[in-house]
Formats: structure tokens, C-alpha cells, sequence
């Protein structure tokens, strides 16, 4: 069963706050869960986030996890799994919605139900089942509530429809536009939003850190958006994780900003957020482009016009955070400016990230007078287009253009000039694309082509400098790190066995760097993938041939020799194999895949995961063995591998502890451990003959 939060607004008084709401905890069946595992297609639900492209019988795409330049997002639909084989993250269609949207697993089952139009079984929980909610949630939950309150605002209440929705008609918002981006207003009264948000239950604490509201001086709540129209700004999946407000020209009093946007939250990152992306997102794809504006209006008229593929900035310059999400929707965007001289000048400052990115830069400056926003409301979709495709200039052509007008023949400004032009370049990864803009460059700025060939060379050589440094410094730290913890980890005591006349030693969680933990994992990705698979036949004592599966064989082999895996979680998968290993129709990787304990299925789906498969020339022209047709070499290999691994391990720990000076005065612990050494010896040996032993198949 799934325990999944849904909201009360019931009221509680206590001695500390003034009301707080409780969540009435409801539980997922088991069986609801499994019908959303079966309609969740890895593909179609990785797709809505990441530009996948077909690569054999699995896509390919940009990380979203990760600064990504070249594809390493791997996508399985026979598996229904998905891995990153640069950063490692990764699983079923769940655990990609958990991680891209930050949701729990009851929250990324209940987006992916509504997705698939699943209806949830649930029941509510007994108070002793009841859970508290995470800070994360409330947020959330806050400004749904606050989205709603401000859309209500706006269409029911007298202020809100003749100020608020008659400043929407005046900019030439249709109504479906308005209710599309779900704008909304907040009544001009310092706290008519914060009474309201007590009275229905919701805890001071969530007004304050979603920045809905703050305390003045004298600790009162206030309304931050107090007289202004509302622009919900929402995540990739369609939350609401902050607004922005603008001031009306009838409320301006004593007002200095014209908008004021959400302060940054758990939930809120400005940086990583782009107003609009969510409406945008598979536009973008369809198009191959992505528009960049400035503002909200900007956006909200272009998709009126029809033009859907666009996200706003919101004001700031770009960040590496936004240019990574445009990326991994396209290669290709076009930057519109309004015309503004000063404007433009310090907005291109900020795109040589897009160079470095490795993305396809036009801009566009629309006619005098124009913005988006007032240039979408002249032009539907076709004439928009047009004119984009008509007047839309590469960036380095722009750039140089621009800024030959404003140098003249002034000598210092043309070689400041020259050198931003050439600090541009130099970041474009591709070396054709860098050589065509040096041509290009060259002839426009009337300068020698290889003086620019030779200050980009000095200048990506100096970059790359840079980046070797920064490399450097952050494997210092990382070793620096690691040794600590491994001095740590030397310095603890080991437990006595027994009367403590020799002792053994199994490394403790958090040594998974050793290599007996490398055969651990092997040997438990053999069981996931083909753990109910017969392995071979074996005798009883009738003299009866019995089959023996995987799991048994594991099982068993471990427990005659008293050893078990190092990871708990490993322990767990293989104790509830081995416990459900005879339930009808089982088969472990659906039973892992779609295990209820989210860390469960997640570690499934990482050890199913297969990078390169065979293509048809090597099923051709070479004998490929697979690995279910060798399990019986296969899996006994693991084993001994991973017994070899602990008796090296368990040798290097005894050797040392030869060398502990309270050990050397102690004959009789001497010699028990020398005798110890002498007994691990001859095991690794015998190992050593068995791995020797191995036959290859031809």
C-alpha cells in the first residue's frame, strides 16, 4: 500500500501557531498502483521533458539531470526503464517523474494516474496511520490555494473585474487566454489574502516561505501582491511554484517597483524557471525552436496570436539553468529584441552561455516602437512567422553589426569591440562553426583573419586552463574527502568474534568503493533479471533430480558458507526473492520493478538497465551466448568472484592488523592471527584454482 497526503482545511488551534490544516492521509491499493506501472510508457512519459531521438531499439536524449552536452539519457520501452550514463540517475517512468519534478512516489503516481486517466482507489487512514506532510508539499498546496484564490479575485469580486480584468482587456487578452495562464488578481487591502488564508486553515509559517506574505515590525502578516494583477509562474509539470506581480497605473502611490515576483523557496529557484516553459514545452519540439522573450505580456500574447513555442526570461539575464532546460527541448532559439539600443546591449552580454552550449543563435529586432508583447497583438501566427524568418540574423553577424555602429573610428572602442566579438567565438565548441565566424568577422571588421585565428586559439587555450584547474581543484577536494573517511573508517575498532582469537572482517556500510561490493551488485543484478530462471538440476537425497533456480543457488551457496550481502537494501531484495520466489507467475524483475518501496524498484531499474544492444551484424556473423543460456557458468563465477573479493579484503585487514604494536607483545593473538592469515591463504588459493578453472564458451 502507498500512503499519499490529501488536504483537509480543517481548522486546529495549538499554543504556537495560530491555524494550521492536518492532512487526511489516504492509501493507494496495490492494484491501482500496478495498472499505472502498466499504462506509464517510459517513452511517452520521458518524452513530454526531453527531446529523445531513436538510437537501435532505444532513444536517446540530453540528461535533464545534469549539465549534458553530448546525449547520455538512455531510454528503454522494452525495459520501461531510463538511465543516465553519465550522472547514473535514472528507473521507471516513477522514479523519472520523483526526480525531474522533486515529487514523492505518491506524488508521481498520482500525476502519472491522472496522465493515463486512472481512477486512484484509496481509503482513509486510521489516525495511527496518519502522517505528517512534508514542508515541500505545503508549499505547494499554499499556492494552489493561492492561484485559486487570486483567479476568483479576478472573475467574481467587483475590484478584481475593474481593475484587474480591465487592464487584461486593455492589453487585448482573450478570455481564454486569461483563464489558459490562470491569471488572476489580489485585491488592494494589506491582508484581505492573509485573513482569507487563515480562515480556511493554512499555517502562517507556509504564507511566509512561499513570500505570499511577510511580517512587518510589529509581526503582522501583510499581502505582497496587494493591488497588483497576478502571473502564476509554473514548473515543467504544470505546478505553480511562485508568481509575479505588476502594479496597475491606479494603485502607483507610494510604489516604486512596477512588478514584484515570489522571493526565492524550497520550491523556487529563479534561475532554474522559465515563465511560460510549461505551455511551450511541446511547441518547442514540434517547432524545433524556442522564441526567448523578456516579459509575462510578452508571452501570454504570443500564444494568443499563435505563436506557442516562446518562454520569457521574466527580466533577468540568462542562467545556466534555463539554457539547460530551452536545451533540452532544442538546438535552436531565436532571442527577440524591442529595438531598445541599451536594452540589447546588455541582454547579448549574457548569451555567450548559449555559444558555449553549443546551441544555433538567431536574433530578431522588431520594428521601432514594438515589442512582443504589442507586435503579437498586430500580427497573427503566419505574419509573426514570417517576419521572424525574414528579419532574423545569425547572433555573431548581429553582434558585430550592432557594435560597429556605436565604435566609429574610434581605435581603443573598435579593439574592445574586437575582443568581445572574439570571446564569443571562442566559446562555440564547434570548431567549422568557430572557422566560419572568423571568416565572416574578419571581412566585417576589416582585420587580419589570423590574428583572429591566433586570439581564439589563445583564448580557448587559456579557458581550457581554467577548466583544468577547476577540475583539478574539485578532485583535491573529493580525495581530500575520501581519505578523511578512510582514515575514519581505519580507525574504528573491529568487533571481536567468538574468544576473539583471530578475527574476521566484512567492511561496514559506506565502503562500497571495495570490490567484493562490485560482485555483490553483479550477482544481484543476476537475480533481478533472471533470479526464477532454472539454472540446473540437482540430486535430493531420493536421488530425485530437483531443478535449482538462480535464487536458490545464491541462497543457498552464500548461506553454506555463512556469508551475506555487505548492503542492507541487497539483503532485502534477495530475502523477499527468495521469500516470493514460489508465488504463482513470479518473475523478479516485474516484482522488483514495480515493488511498492520506491528504493526498491529504483535499484531494480538501474541493474536491469542495458546501454548497447547487440546490434545485427555481431547476431550475425559472431556466436553471441546469452546470458540466460549460461547461467550455470554464469552464476557460479559471481559467487566465487565475490567470496575471492571478501578473502582479499578480510587478508589485507588481518596483514595489517599484524603491524598494531598491542597485537606484536601478544604471543597468543599473534600467533591466532598468523594462524588466521595461513587459513585465508589457503581459501584464496582454492578460489584462486576455481576461478582459474572457468571454461569459455566459443
Amino acid at each position: 500500500m502507498i500512503i499519499v497526503p490529501k488536504v483537509c482545511v480543517c481548522r486546529r488551534f495549538d499554543i504556537h501557531s495560530r491555524v494550521r490544516i492536518f492532512p487526511i492521509l489516504r492509501m493507494i491499493d496495490q492494484g491501482t498502483v500496478d495498472r499505472i506501472l502498466d499504462a506509464a510508457q517510459i517513452y511517452d512519459v520521458v518524452s513530454d521533458f526531453v527531446t529523445l531521438r531513436k538510437r537501435g531499439v532505444n532513444y536517446v536524449g540530453l540528461c535533464p539531470f545534469h549539465d549534458d552536452k553530448t546525449p547520455s539519457f538512455y531510454v528503454s520501452p522494452a525495459k520501461g526503464v531510463c538511465k543516465c550514463f553519465s550522472c547514473g540517475k535514472g528507473g521507471n517512468a516513477v522514479h523519472f517523474i520523483m526526480e525531474h519534478e522533486q515529487m514523492t512516489w505518491p506524488e508521481a503516481l498520482r500525476y502519472l494516474a491522472k496522465k493515463y486517466h486512472i481512477e486512484i482507489q484509496e481509503r482513509e487512514l486510521s489516525d495511527e496511520e496518519r502522517q505528517a506532510k512534508s514542508e515541500r508539499e505545503s508549499l505547494f498546496i499554499v499556492n494552489t490555494f493561492a492561484r485559486d484564490y487570486f483567479r476568483d479575485m479576478l472573475k467574481n469580486h467587483a475590484e478584481g473585474r475593474s481593475v484587474g480584468m480591465a487592464y487584461f482587456r486593455n492589453r487585448g487578452f482573450r478570455d481564454d487566454i486569461v483563464e489558459k495562464f490562470q491569471l488572476g488578481y489580489c485585491v488592494d487591502q494589506r491582508d484581505a489574502f492573509a485573513k482569507e488564508a487563515l480562515r480556511k486553515g493554512y499555517k502562517q509559517e507556509f504564507l511566509v516561505k512561499t513570500g505570499l506574505c511577510y511580517e512587518n515590525d510589529e509581526h503582522q502578516l501583510r499581502d505582497r501582491f496587494r493591488g497588483r494583477v497576478i502571473f502564476p509562474v509554473h514548473s515543467l509539470s504544470g505546478k505553480v511554484v511562485a508568481f509575479g506581480g505588476r502594479v496597475l497605473a491606479s494603485a502607483t502611490k507610494g510604489i516604486s517597483a512596477k512588478y514584484v515576483n515570489s522571493p526565492e523557496s524550497e520550491i523556487y529557484h529563479k534561475s532554474n524557471e522559465l515563465y511560460g516553459i510549461y505551455f511551450a514545452k511541446q511547441a518547442i519540439v514540434k517547432q524545433d525552436r524556442c522564441f526567448l522573450v523578456e516579459g509575462y505580456t510578452d508571452v501570454i500574447s504570443m500564444h494568443q496570436s499563435g505563436v506557442e513555442n516562446v518562454v520569457a526570461s521574466s527580466g533577468t539575464a540568462l542562467t545556466p539553468g534555463q539554457i539547460r532546460m530551452i536545451h533540452r527541448f532544442t538546438n535552436n532559439i531565436t532571442v527577440l529584441y524591442d529595438g531598445d539600443p541599451a536594452g540589447i546591449k546588455a541582454s547579448i552580454r549574457g548569451i555567450d552561455m548559449l555559444l558555449e552550449e553549443g546551441m544555433n543563435i538567431k536574433v530578431c529586432l522588431l520594428p521601432d516602437g514594438d515589442d512582443p508583447d504589442s507586435f503579437a497583438r498586430k500580427h497573427n501566427s503566419e505574419e509573426f512567422q514570417t517576419f521572424i524568418k525574414e528579419h532574423e540574423s545569425d547572433f555573431i553577424r548581429f553582434k558585430t553589426n550592432l557594435l560597429l555602429e556605436d565604435v566609429a573610428d574610434d581605435p581603443i572602442r573598435r579593439a574592445e569591440m574586437i575582443a568581445g566579438l572574439v570571446q564569443s567565438i571562442s566559446v562555440i565548441p564547434e570548431p567549422i562553426v568557430r572557422d566560419v565566424y572568423i571568416k565572416e568577422c574578419a571581412e566585417l571588421l576589416r582585420v587580419e583573419e589570423k590574428l583572429l585565428v591566433s586570439e581564439v586559439a589563445r583564448r580557448r587555450e587559456t579557458q581550457a586552463i581554467k577548466r583544468q584547474e577547476q577540475a583539478e581543484r574539485e578532485r583535491d577536494r573529493a580525495s581530500a574527502s575520501a581519505t578523511a573517511a578512510s582514515a575514519t573508517a581505519e580507525d574504528e575498532p573491529t568487533p571481536p568474534q567468538g574468544d576473539n582469537s583471530h578475527e574476521t572482517f566484512i567492511p561496514q556500510e559506506g565502503q562500497e568503493g571495495q570490490e567484493f561490493y562490485r560482485f555483490e551488485r553483479l550477482i544481484l543484478q543476476a537475480v533481478i533479471r533472471h533470479g526464477e530462471q532454472k539454472m540446473c538440476d540437482l540430486k535430493d537425497e531420493e536421488g530425485n533430480l530437483v531443478p535449482v533456480t538462480v535464487i536458490e543457488y545464491v541462497v543457498n551457496d552464500l548461506k553454506r558458507d555463512n556469508l551475506a550481502f555487505h548492503n542492507p537494501l541487497h539483503q532485502q531484495v534477495l530475502r523477499e526473492a527468495a521469500e516470493h520466489l514460489h508465488d504463482p507467475g513470479f518473475v523478479a524483475e516485474r516484482f522488483f520493478l514495480t515493488h511498492p518501496d520506491p528504493v526498491v524498484s529504483k535499484l531494480c531499474a538501474d541493474l536491469v538497465n542495458v546501454r548497447y544492444p547487440l546490434s545485427k551484424y555481431h547476431s550475425k556473423y559472431q556466436k553471441i551466448v546469452a546470458d540466460e543460456d549460461r547461467l550455470l557458468e554464469w552464476v557460479p563465477m559471481l559467487v566465487i568472484d565475490f567470496k575471492a573479493a571478501i578473502v582479499a579484503e578480510q587478508l589485507k585487514h588481518a596483514m595489517r592488523r599484524l603491524q598494531d604494536p598491542s597485537v606484536v607483545r601478544d604471543q597468543e593473538r599473534c600467533d591466532a592471527l598468523m594462524r588466521h592469515i595461513m587459513q585465508l591463504k589457503a581459501v584464496q588459493s582454492l578460489l584462486a584454482k576455481r576461478q582459474g578453472d572457468r571454461v569459455v564458451l566459443n
